[in-house]
């Protein structure tokens, strides 16, 4: 009876003794000029606390429950010496249950720490985004890319009389940068555009949207090509195209492999007063004989499809794989885009939207025939016309071959660009009426 009773007494403490440390499945990072990003991958959730350190500028993580390994380890050679903000990071059992993380950085920074749930292939993630105490503007990035372009120096004034109301990340603690003073010396701006409204002499500006990227891989085809490497190639080829046109100029609201929250992109395209905003992707279906391109814009009001609303609901949680802290994320300014969304915005985008898929149903087929409507949080900026095209369907094993084709990619950008030119030769956009 009394060894009964031992055994009785014993049999909580193992399990506890069993789960005091969780395990490490991966560790990621994603080095970008915007930000960078570190995940650790965890198959329990862990509480972690952190501070910041000056001179020199160091970022403190202490992670609970964990003990040293060789995954942990690994985060040592994940630091890549050209990472904009981590110069490297020391790893130690800081206390029997506790590892800390110090990463040496290059620049002050604004941490943000969170974890986030199981969802999708992911398991618990503790997620480090090291964002710059001054936030990346994207209209100074715009100029600095224009060098000796003609158009830089109106590109300056807009960059001049941008308004500071929607500041690019909303990171606490951030801020964006003052505005650069300087005149290029620089050929007389070209006049503008036949077709362009009277007495705007700006370029007129395209936000490109490739969807997905960094944590976020978008859909897989049956030969494991990412939906976010296709779509950010197709997005800098139409991105050479546009800027090859006189007097028009992209932006892209993430121009490498990192993950960019749905209402920063919106607020991007704002920033940058971007006449014209396209979302691209390359979706997949449950079934692989689904094929051909479409082309969606905004509903208030329901989607026009089950197919559209399904699409929608996939796009829309993009920020629950990607990852955003839910803590900081600001839920008035998306419950004001939102509200403003507005029907001519919406009129507009099924205007260009007809005009693109137009162009692309000549080089390849299409799923739909007419633009379809549903509630795609990327489309909600209230004063740009905005679409969606999704390029093809990557689960259709031919049209997952198209799409890592060059010379595919290269037409779907043509045919964009033809469906934008033809766009805006029918009168001024919505955003240039303003």
């Amino acid at each position: 009876m009394i060894a009964s009773a031992t055994t009785l007494f014993i049999l909580p403490v193992i399990p506890r003794l069993a789960h005091a440390a969780g395990t490490i499945l991966a560790v990621r990072t994603w080095p970008a000029d915007e930000y960078t990003r570190v995940t650790l991958e965890l198959d329990t959730e862990l509480k972690a606390e952190h501070f910041t350190l000056e001179h020199p500028d160091r970022l403190v993580v202490d992670i609970n429950g964990l003990t040293m390994s060789q995954t942990i380890n690994n985060l040592i050679s994940k630091v890549k010496p050209n990472d904009p903000y981590i110069a490297s990071v020391r790893v130690a059992q800081n206390r029997p249950d506790v590892i800390r993380l110090v990463f040496d950085l290059k620049q002050a920074i604004a941490p943000q720490v969170f974890t986030l749930k199981p969802i999708g292939e992911y398991k618990y993630r503790l997620v480090l985004d090291l964002y710059p105490k001054v936030a990346q503007d994207p209209l100074l990035a715009i100029m600095n890319g224009a060098d000796n372009d003609p158009l830089a120096e109106v590109l300056e004034n807009l960059a001049q009389n941008a308004p500071d109301s929607a500041p690019i990340p909303s990171v606490q603690g951030q801020k964006l940068p003052p505005v650069a003073t300087k005149k290029p010396d620089l050929d007389p701006l070209p006049p503008p555009a036949a077709n362009g409204p009277p007495g705007i002499n700006r370029p007129i500006l395209i936000a490109l949207d490739p969807g997905h990227g960094g944590e976020d891989p978008g859909a897989i085809g049956r030969n494991g090509t990412r939906e976010k490497d296709i779509v950010l190639s197709i997005a800098r080829r139409l991105k050479k195209l546009i800027d090859s046109q006189p007097n028009m100029r992209a932006y892209l609201t993430r121009d490498n492999d990192y993950f960019v929250p749905l209402q920063v992109r919106v607020q991007k395209a704002r920033r940058v007063k971007a006449d014209l905003f396209i979302s691209i992707h390359a979706d997949a279906w449950i079934k692989p004989s689904a094929r051909g391109s479409s082309v969606f814009a905004l509903s208030q009001h329901g989607a026009t499809s089950a197919a559209a609303r399904w699409m929608a609901k996939r796009e829309n949680e993009a920020d629950l794989i990607g990852g955003i802290n839910l803590g900081s994320h600001n839920k008035q300014v998306a419950q004001v885009l939102l509200d403003l969304s507005t029907a001519a915005q919406i009129n507009d985008a099924m205007r260009v939207g007809g005009r693109v898929l137009s162009e692309i149903g000549k080089i390849n087929s299409l799923h739909k025939a007419s633009v379809e409507r549903a509630g795609f949080a990327v489309l909600k900026a209230p004063d740009i016309p905005s679409i969606l095209v999704e390029t093809a369907f990557i689960s259709n094993p031919e049209e997952e071959r198209l799409l890592r084709s060059p010379a595919h990619q290269d037409r779907i950008a043509s045919a964009m660009l033809s469906g934008i030119n033809g766009y805006f030769a029918q009168g001024p956009a919505l955003a240039r009426k303003s």
